[in-house]
């Protein structure tokens, strides 16, 4: 039977690891999912598998879930879109979307990051591509995409300036060993996703270097300290930075080899270069298009964000992670609330 808060079938655009994870925890909960990817040999073979081969081979794909390459056909038949495409792919994908969406069709997206070149949070770039006439949300929190997929407990925040819209995307979502909570700053969950891939590569470089726990604790709450230095001037409330979308993800991110952007800094600590520390892990990872991006929007606005500089210098400048680490330590002494 259909979940009684969600009736009608929904599309999650994005057949990565953590697309097909949010699409079998939907069709868990009795919600038919059409789970689209633009590579239709994949999608065919998904179908056929009953499983993502690729990013999740271990977990079966619930009956509900069917996987499809055709976009408008798609859109045609669900009422609801979930985007979880990389966040250089957000912008093409909802300028797709657009002339194909039904009149009431509400839009979430899972996607974390800025955009980059134009440094926009993801629900100013939705209201440039969708305009103002579709009811959107942001999903975001500490979720590995491996664990949600095989029924893990696991909790997310769900936000929008339309409370109904986000209490119905958390309706769905909720169930089984899956809390979702509601939230309005979009802002500030937007922003929490965005700057905790960056800080996870600092805390892998640090790890990659042999500095021990004391370190990565430091560095977390400093790196919790930046994002909130970070989100107050652009509107983001400090409980959401303390919250799942926060430090939750922070925690998470910095702390789990899962994390992909954790394993770059650790390749790069221990003396990898970026180009084999990427190829290593085979993914798309956030924190490494996202680094300039937070960086230049810091300057922008006239806030200091260390740990996020010298994530930057180390990709881009060719600074060493030694280098980095030095940088930061030699910083002047100052009071920890400056």
């Amino acid at each position: 039977m259909a979940h009684s808060n969600c009736p009608d079938p929904i599309a999650v655009l994005g057949a990565g690891s953590w697309g097909t994870a949010l699409a079998i925890q939907l069709a868990r909960n009795g919600i038919e999912v059409l789970l689209w990817g633009r590579n239709a040999d994949e999608m065919a073979r998904m179908a056929a598998d009953r499983c993502n081969t690729r990013y999740l081979p271990d977990i079966g794909l619930p009956e509900k879930l069917s996987p499809v390459a055709d976009l408008a056909q798609t859109l045609a038949t669900a009422a609801d879109v979930l985007v979880v495409v990389p966040s250089h792919a957000f912008r093409q994908t909802l300028t797709q979307i657009a002339p194909l969406l039904k009149p009431g069709s509400r839009v979430a997206w899972a996607t974390k990051g800025l955009e980059p070149g134009s440094r926009k949070l993801l629900h100013q770039v939705a209201r440039e591509t969708l305009g103002e006439g579709y009811p959107a949300a942001v999903i975001s929190g500490p979720t590995f995409a491996k664990e949600v997929a095989r029924g893990l407990p696991t909790a997310v925040t769900v936000a929008s300036t339309d409370p109904h819209t986000a209490e119905h995307f958390a309706a769905c979502l909720h169930g089984g060993t899956f809390r979702a909570y509601t939230a309005s700053d979009v802002v500030g969950v937007e922003l929490g996703g965005a700057c905790k891939n960056v800080l996870a590569i600092a805390a892998g470089i640090a790890d990659g270097l042999g500095y021990g726990a004391n370190t990565r604790a430091a560095l977390i709450t400093r790196g919790l300290a930046e994002l909130m230095r970070l989100g107050a001037p652009l509107g983001g409330h400090p409980e959401t930075f303390m919250g799942l979308a926060g430090l939750g993800d922070l925690v998470l991110t910095c702390t789990d080899d899962q994390s992909r952007n954790r394993r770059v800094g650790l390749a790069l600590g221990q003396g990898k270069s970026l180009e084999e520390a990427i190829a290593s892990i085979g993914q798309a990872v956030e924190g490494v298009k996202s680094a300039p991006e937070v960086f230049a929007l810091a300057r922008e606005i006239g806030v200091e964000m260390p740990i996020t500089e010298q994530v930057y210098r180390v990709l881009y400048e060719g600074e060493t992670a030694r280098e980095a680490v030095a940088a930061l330590l030699h910083r002047e002494q100052k009071a920890e609330t400056d």
